[in-house]
Parts: structure tokens; sequence; C-alpha cells
């Protein structure tokens, strides 16, 4: 995430802070041969030098590095300036690509579903930014605890276990995020926890991409934890690290594979995020129905209808107040 940092810093944050926080300017005595007070050529030095977060990529400071009470490695700032970024750049992913998904692969088809509730994407994007502030407090912590260097992420290969790792690594993420949010995902279901943070996210029955990340703020988080785990317990090279930030992300907004319809609509199957391998091992595997593969019977009113008592059986009546529970055209 120190890549993450110096970017933002160098390009938006070093700015703001200077405006928000500038550094105090010395005192000046007067010249010993005039009253007039000199004009000062430069801020007061600091004790902050410019080390490259990466050998490979680097972004050269401006002047507005310096001019800041809070410098960048001053705890406070990198703390806040992390809120703000796993925020705003959550925000910006969020949006992006799920309005990519449900222009060019959702099947509009569903707002016809019975379950579609009135107003969905309004709700379901109200809900996602009530829930990233929150998690953005829980999560700039581990972020500020992996630049300051309490992880194992490394830059170099010769700083890492090896070449052999760089490779490794992928498929050790994720098969490791993918149990620990399988068993995470599957307590999430326990009736003591359900109601209280998981039921937010299961009133989207036929959810849309904005549902990826429209749930309690506290669901989120703990299923995002295993990847903040990773680094803290396996090595992790720092772009390897980036780019599994932005996919799982982009990977919760494409997910709506026929594996994730089915947890929909029977509850208690299917909670792995990659692979349904967890999912067979524990017991919890549901085959995708047939109809889900044939969109003729998978739009269908008979279908749908089946699916309405399929739910209505599940989990019963869901308490759905100040939502109408009824279908929306095709617009």
């Amino acid at each position: 995430m120190d890549i993450v940092l110096e970017f933002f810093d160098t390009f938006a944050f070093d700015a703001m802070w200077a405006t928000l926080l500038p550094a105090k300017q010395p005192a000046y005595a007067p010249n010993a041969t005039s009253s007039v007070r000199e004009t000062p050529t430069a801020l007061p030095p600091t004790t902050w030098q410019f080390v490259p977060a990466s050998d490979y990529l680097s972004f050269t400071p401006r002047k507005y590095a310096c001019m800041s009470q809070w410098p960048r490695d001053d705890w406070r700032r990198q703390l806040v300036t992390l809120f703000l970024i796993t925020w705003l750049f959550g925000v910006v992913i969020y949006f992006v690509f799920a309005t990519l998904s449900y222009v060019f692969v959702f099947d509009k088809a569903a707002l016809n579903h019975p379950k579609y509730i009135k107003n969905q994407i309004r709700l379901e994007v109200r809900q996602a930014n009530i829930a990233f502030p929150v998690i953005a407090v829980l999560t700039a912590p581990l972020f500020l605890l992996e630049v300051r260097g309490y992880s194992k992420l490394y830059d170099t290969t010769a700083e890492g276990p090896g070449l052999w790792y760089n490779f490794l690594q992928f498929p050790l993420f994720i098969c490791f995020t993918d149990y620990c949010i399988y068993w995470i995902h599957r307590y999430l279901h326990h009736p003591l926890i359900y109601k209280r943070l998981h039921k937010p996210h299961h009133k989207w029955i036929m959810p849309t991409p904005y549902a990826s990340h429209a749930f309690h703020p506290l669901d989120g988080f703990a299923q995002g934890f295993p990847y903040h785990m990773f680094p803290f317990i396996f090595p992790l090279q720092k772009f390897a690290y980036v780019f599994f930030f932005v996919f799982v992300n982009f990977w919760a907004i494409i997910n709506g594979a026929a594996c994730h319809t089915m947890h929909h609509l029977y509850f208690n199957f299917n909670y792995g995020q990659f692979t349904t391998l967890w999912d067979r091992l524990g017991g919890s595997y549901r085959k995708p129905n047939d109809e889900l593969f044939r969109k003729e019977l998978k739009m269908c009113q008979t279908e749908w209808n089946k699916q309405v008592k399929i739910v209505k059986g599940v989990e019963g009546e869901y308490d759905r107040t100040n939502l109408a529970d009824e279908p929306k055209k095709v617009r």
C-alpha cells in the first residue's frame, strides 16, 4: 500500500496537507543594519527524506512535499490519508465497474422479476455508500501497519523468498482467502449473527451489480478481512498486492455466477468466493439448476414463481420496511 500512498501523496495529498496544516515559519530577527524584517527564502528543514516505495516505480515529490507540519512519514497523516484513499478509491471502483457490468453484462430482464424491488438500484447504492466510510475506518489501521513495515510485503525478488514464489503467491492468495471467506460467510449465516449483520445483503433476492457492496459495514469488513490478513502471514510482492486490491473489488461486482444466484435463492449453500472447493468439502455445495443456464427458462414467469416460493420457504417473509415489493418494468 506504500506505493499507492506515494502516488496519491505526490499528486493530491501533499498539496492538501500543505494547505490544511502549513509548515510553521521560523521567527525572524531584524537585520543588524535595518529595521525591516527579511523575507525567508525557504521553509524550515524537515527530518523527512524521500525514499521510493519501490525500486521498480517511483513518483518524484513536488514542491508541496515538505510544506506541511505533518511530513509524509507522520503516522497521523498516513492514517487519515489511507482512510481517504480506501473510502474514495473504493467508491470510484464501485461505481465504474458496477456501471460497466450493469450496462454490458447484467440481464435487464431481471428487472421484471417479482422479487426485484422498486427503486432497488437507488437503495443498493445508498446501502453501499453507508458501508464504504465505516469499512474504510476499520481498514485504514491495517493499511497503516503495512505501510510502516509490520507486514511481509516485499518489493524486489531478492527481498522475497525467491523467483518461484513470485508465481506461487497468486494461487496461494486465492486458496487462502477463499478458505477464510468461506467460513466467515458461513458463520455470518448463523442465526445469532445473520439478523444483525448479514441479512441486509440478502434482501436483494435479484441483485444487480450495484448490490456487490450493499451490505452492513461489519459484514463487508469481515468478508474482506482475509485479504488484509494474508500479507501479515505470507510474503506478498507489493505490486501483486495492489493488483489483488483492485481485483477483489472488481470480482465482487461482476460475480453474478450461477452458484452465487443459488446462494441467494437457497440461502444455506454456496458460500465460496472464488471456487466451489470448500463448499464441496464442507457439504454446502448445491449444483446450479439447469434453468439458470437457459435464458428462455431463466427469465420465464413459471420459473420466477418457483423462485419466490423457494425464498419464502427458506427464509420466510422478509422485513421490507419502506420497500415496495413489486415488479419493475424494463426501461
